[in-house]
């Protein structure tokens, strides 16, 4: 068997692990588990450390069981927030559940009939009988309040600046995940359990009480992943727009294409390490191979396509790298056709937009007209004229002559024209 732990430490992959851990996954077939919370019916590439964790675990020979949250889920992991969570009812849990195994099952192989098939779990499916009186007899007395407020996440939600403070449905999340660890342990034969490390005192918390609860023979063992930051410390996968999601629905695959694409060198250098399954000898190559020309962007090209073919598949890729050609390369009008509304929103997201009545365009429109005065493309007639017979402007990627009648045929989506002065300015007329 590959060994797990020398393959996570040198893609960065490796924060801390509890002694013996190592020596466990050398020695047989393991059983390891990590937590995902289903509060979106989407994972986005904040959980993708996490995932690829449980790739390079099966990858390696040993069973990676994902669990989804959903009792967890309807409380909130205090861990890192400075606000308690919406709860969810069941309904949408479920159907959470379901789109995230979805998206999983690119990455691990669910289907296989070796023993380290992958599995999902959801901690509801034990916990919805489990009664408060139970729990405070079958768990609660073995976890002490000292050791549990000693833990970072509590602490820092107690000293920290949260107006509410940490409630108790919160102050027991720690107890909860260690009862997951204990009932996979006992069910699942489950020794590891996988996280980021801000989970570290939860994991650390489940260890505990399977050894206090089965008796101190019984082993559990915790390994996490560092927190991926980008180079200028800022928090991995949000952008302004908000996260890069995993589902095509909510972030369009040229936008994800592109978000990898525009990484820095050196988040480029690391997270080909981190998102990919790329071997050593093959991103020791691309390393070198990229710091001779960075201009060529040879490792965020590599790490962009990678990931996209990982998430979405190799015609999404295609897609999306065609789709970021139209801005730069010769696209044809029937090139934006192809396109879906969001992706052509989102290629010309910035471009200056001009508004333009529809009853206008119905009648026809002289080009020249159409850029000086329905809307503002050119500050004047004689400019646009000008440039017009200079071969210098296109109507969606086309160039066009003195004598072209705007109409609603120009129209892209039913509602969108995109015109070009010269080789670099866009201007998207919206109509309305």
């Amino acid at each position: 068997m590959k060994n797990f732990v020398e393959e996570l430490r040198w893609r960065g992959m490796l924060a801390q692990m509890m002694p013996g851990t190592e020596e466990l996954l050398q020695k047989e077939m393991v059983t390891a588990y990590l937590g995902t919370d289903p509060t979106a019916d989407s994972l986005h590439i904040g959980h993708l450390c996490g995932i690829m964790m449980l790739r390079h675990l099966q990858r390696c020979g040993h069973k990676p069981i994902i669990l989804v949250g959903g009792a967890t889920g309807m409380i909130g992991d205090p861990s890192g927030k400075s606000q308690e969570r919406n709860l969810l009812n069941e309904e949408t849990l479920r159907h959470n559940q379901e789109c995230i195994k979805a998206q999983v099952a690119k990455f691990l192989d669910f289907e296989s009939k070796e023993p380290n098939a992958a599995e999902m779990v959801n901690n509801y499916d034990w916990m919805k009988d489990f009664t408060f009186l139970d729990f405070a007899r079958e768990v609660g007395k073995h976890i002490t309040v000292n050791y549990m407020m000693a833990k970072d996440s509590v602490q820092q939600r107690l000293n920290g600046t949260a107006r509410d403070g940490l409630s108790f449905t919160e102050f027991t999340y720690q107890l909860l995940q260690g009862y997951d660890f204990l009932y996979l342990y006992q069910h699942k034969h489950c020794k590891l359990q996988l996280g980021g490390n801000d989970q570290w005192g939860n994991i650390t918390t489940g260890t505990e009480l399977i050894r206090r609860t089965l008796g101190f023979e019984n082993e559990a063992f915790a390994l996490t992943c560092p927190l991926i930051t980008k180079a200028d410390g800022k928090k991995f996968g949000k952008t302004e727009s908000g996260n890069i999601w995993l589902d095509p629905k909510r972030t369009t695959p040229y936008k994800f294409y592109q978000f990898w694409l525009n990484v820095s060198d050196e988040d480029a250098e690391k997270y080909i390490k981190i998102f990919t399954s790329l071997d050593k000898e093959t991103i020791d190559a691309l390393v070198e191979e990229h710091k001779k020309d960075p201009g060529m962007r040879v490792l965020q090209k590599r790490l962009a396509q990678e990931v996209t073919v990982l998430v979405h598949s190799q015609e999404a890729l295609d897609a999306a790298i065609e789709a970021s050609n139209i801005l730069f390369g010769k696209s044809t009008k029937e090139g934006l056709e192809k396109l879906d509304e969001q992706t052509f929103l989102d290629i010309f997201d910035g471009v200056p937009q001009e508004h333009i009545a529809r009853t206008d365009l119905e009648a026809g429109i002289p080009i020249v007209d159409f850029m000086a005065v329905n809307t503002q493309i050119f500050p004047s007639k004689g400019e646009a004229r000008k440039m017009t017979q200079a071969n210098g402007v296109s109507v969606n990627k086309e160039k066009v002559t003195l004598d072209k009648m705007m109409t609603p045929d120009d129209l892209i989506d039913g509602k969108y024209i995109l015109m070009q002065k010269g080789k670099k300015n866009y201007y998207l007329v919206v109509v309305e």
